[in-house]
């Protein structure tokens, strides 16, 4: 595995501190949690597009140009 992709050993303690929370969660408590991330995730993935955008000037209006 490349080391981009590798965690440090602080990640992986905090995985385990997560994993350990997740395991006291109810079953509704947990399907919330999830559905939840996700939208943090696509926010997340939007906030990065357009950013990328941005800095490629992709988000130019052409009539500008």
């Amino acid at each position: 595995m490349n080391q981009a992709s590798e965690l440090t050993l602080e990640q992986e303690f905090s995985i385990r501190l997560f994993a350990d929370q997740v395991q006291g969660m109810s079953h509704k408590q947990a399907q919330d949690f999830l559905v939840e991330q996700y939208r943090l995730m696509m926010i997340q993935e939007t906030l990065y597009q357009s950013l990328l955008k941005h800095e490629w000037k992709l988000d130019l209006d052409p009539a500008s140009i």
